[in-house]
């Protein structure tokens, strides 16, 4: 009966061929088996030690979160696979050591039925398009072109490049979109803890000593008042909505209603015109450089945009496009693009080099959302700042207003 040995994690740090020192962690079954796969990634072993993932260094799994492949998780595979191949290993080996490696436990499951099914003949695109939850269409449309041109490390190494710009991209919206929503949730909370737990103590002792109140503090009150039920339904409606949001907000009926509202928005609405196209031009310059026929393109680059504008603006571009047309005319009837994009693309085709005017107007319109970014956050700053302090001491004065009267009261 054939027995089965455990695999172990270890930590180990290597030199790379730039001499420089590369450190990391492995499973496998021996120490052994950690320095010869190190040795075929062209690395020379300098230390490997075992390390033990009981008790508190056991990893945590959180349902829902650890289950999940990010796009850097991607990013990184896609140019470790292109140095392998280019170095001259084998597809099977290169996923058999990305399998090992790779820091996201649900990835390198899939690399292991991935392997599986190319040791078996099958495809790489083939194979990868049977986990489309994990690798997007366009990275198997592109592999797939690459496998068919024989360029397959140089489209990896496109892939890599497109999704680290994604990357960086969403950091940039997120690093806008932080500071605001703090100080806006911390407002909030602020405003319904005094009205809940403070202001009912003023209003016991103004009614204790009589008189009359003060109008804003006759408003404090009845707010205080009405936040005492109304707290409860507005948690209870956020947890339904969040529930329901979390479950619903990628089906078409809801982008459809939410996404153009988006573009619309009156400070944010800008930013997120630009990051769609940003999105859209360098997705499509990348699937046309690595091969991918300009319709197939279209179809796969309006899904990955992020919003169903500019999905329903490629569709319609690509029905113009397979009736004969050009593909900057189209481009005119949707004002989602500017008139600036659509001169480019229009360059791009008469020069034949579609691809890298689309790239560069990618460039151009990511370092548009970084400079719109950096205004968004030194406007919103102050004015937030300013919301937060007239919320919280426009209701201190209103509590305070009252005990300008109570020695009067009290005499």
């Amino acid at each position: 009966m054939a027995t089965t040995t455990a695999t172990r994690t270890f930590e180990y740090a290597v030199r790379n061929k730039d001499g420089k020192i590369v450190k990391g962690r492995i499973e496998a079954q021996n120490q052994a088996a950690v320095a010869s796969r190190l040795r075929t990634m062209g690395t020379a072993p300098i230390s490997i030690q075992e390390v033990a993932v009981g008790g508190l260094n056991k990893e945590i799994s959180i349902p829902g979160l650890s289950d999940r492949v990010g796009m850097k998780d991607l990013a990184v595979m896609s140019r470790q696979m292109a140095t392998m191949i280019n170095s001259g290993l084998s597809l099977l080996r290169a996923l058999s050591i990305l399998a090992n490696q790779t820091e996201s436990k649900p990835l390198a499951k899939v690399l292991v039925l991935v392997r599986n099914d190319v040791e078996a003949g099958v495809a790489l695109s083939v194979a990868l398009g049977k986990h489309a939850e994990i690798f997007p269409p366009l990275m198997i449309n592109m592999i797939k072109a690459g496998e068919v041109g024989g360029f397959l490390d140089q489209v990896l190494v496109s892939v890599a490049e497109n999704y680290e710009s994604e990357v960086k991209l969403r950091a940039k919206i997120k690093s806008a979109m932080t500071y605001p929503v703090v100080v806006f949730v911390m407002a909030i909370v602020a405003t319904i803890g005094m009205l809940l737990f403070i202001v009912p103590v003023f209003a016991g002792m103004f009614e204790n000593l009589g008189g009359e109140l003060p109008a804003p503090t006759k408003v404090l009150v009845f707010l205080s008042d009405l936040m005492k039920w109304l707290a409860p339904v507005l948690l209870v409606v956020g947890i339904i909505f969040g529930v329901w949001w979390g479950k619903h907000k990628n089906d078409a009926e809801v982008r459809r209603r939410v996404d153009p509202w988006r573009l619309k928005m009156p400070i944010f609405g800008n930013l997120f015109r630009k990051v769609a196209v940003s999105r859209f031009t360098r997705n499509f310059g990348t699937m046309i450089h690595a091969g991918v026929p300009i319709l197939q393109a279209l179809d796969i680059v309006g899904e990955t945009s992020g919003n169903m504008v500019v999905e329903n603006a490629a569709k319609a571009i690509r029905d113009s496009v397979r009736s004969g047309q050009s593909l900057s005319g189209p481009l005119q009837d949707h004002p989602v693009f500017p008139p600036m994009v659509v001169q480019m693309i229009a360059v791009g085709e008469d020069t034949g080099a579609l691809d890298e005017m689309l790239h560069k107007i990618s460039e151009f319109y990511d370092q548009e959302v970084e400079a719109t970014t950096e205004q968004l956050t030194s406007l919103i700053e102050p004015l937030m700042i300013a919301v937060l302090g007239t919320i919280v001491g426009g209701m201190i004065i209103a509590l305070y207003m009252p005990i300008f009267s109570i020695f009067d009261l009290i005499q």
